[in-house]
């Protein structure tokens, strides 16, 4: 054992090389996807519960990921994976819901690329990924719904039950009565029932002018109908969608939909 002055013992000294513990590269320490989001984040954000009651939920295991039960504090999930709360799948994100009076001249699509469309017209209602229900010709006006609550676009597509939307209709000439009384009846184009839920004048304006409420959500089976029967239609007004109308959205804006509105919509 070495000495220092006066006698007191001294410990065995290292080198510089030896004083200092491996330490991994920055670069390797907690690697992980960006696009990795931690499950307890990943439900809050889908407005289920808090991040606290979310970890609550996962350590009793009412979480699951892809197919399999997770109680791992901390574990984290890709935009991809499916997450399921007590059975039920779990959207990252909060659920919105925006109602747009759309104008002539934007096309109903989530495609770039084709010119001005709905899209532009949402841009800034919400960060959330929403996508219209149904659609609405380029030349069509009227309202729109988006969202991104896949429970409420599968409503839209139940062909039982589904959610009526009223169309105002102006057609190139008068509708006959008869014509009238067949498309209320239901016919068919091909072997394909067609059918409607209401369809009549509008009070007080001409015979070419009709209101229409259908549960279809496409475009195409409002021409497909007046073409059966010989008419050219000269345009196309969503004027409202279940309870939901236009009043207080002018043309051209959108409002998100209050928690009533909603609670209704959800109870169709």
């Amino acid at each position: 054992m070495n000495r220092q002055r006066g006698g007191k013992p001294q410990g065995k000294r290292f080198n510089k090389s030896q004083s200092k513990p491996h330490v991994k590269p920055k670069a390797e320490v907690n690697k992980s996807n960006s696009n990795e989001i931690r499950l307890n984040k990943y439900i809050a954000n889908s407005g289920i519960c808090s991040r606290r009651e979310a970890d609550v939920h996962i350590a009793t295991g009412l979480v699951s990921v892809n197919g399999k039960i997770i109680t791992e504090m901390g574990y984290k999930v890709k935009p991809s994976d499916e997450v399921r709360y007590d059975g039920a799948r779990v959207n990252p994100e909060q659920k919105v819901y925006v109602l747009l009076n759309k104008p002539k001249g934007f096309a109903t699509t989530t495609s770039e690329g084709k010119g001005r469309t709905v899209m532009d017209l949402v841009a800034n209602a919400t960060t959330s990924r929403i996508k219209p229900i149904g659609r609405l010709g380029r030349n069509s006006k009227g309202l729109l719904l988006f969202t991104n609550d896949k429970d409420i676009e599968d409503k839209f597509k139940n062909s039982k039950h589904g959610v009526p939307r009223l169309f105002h209709i102006e057609l190139d000439k008068n509708l006959k009565l008869e014509d009238l009384k067949k498309i209320q009846n239901g016919f068919k184009i091909q072997d394909k029932l067609i059918s409607v839920e209401e369809i009549s004048y509008i009070d007080g304006a001409a015979k070419k002018e009709v209101g229409l409420k259908i549960k279809n959500t496409g475009n195409t089976i409002i021409r497909t109908i007046f073409e059966y029967f010989n008419y050219d239609i000269i345009s196309v007004d969503c004027v409202a969608i279940g309870h939901l109308t236009k009043k207080d959205i002018p043309r051209g804006h959108w409002k998100h939909l209050s928690k009533d509105e909603l609670s209704m919509l959800q109870m169709l």
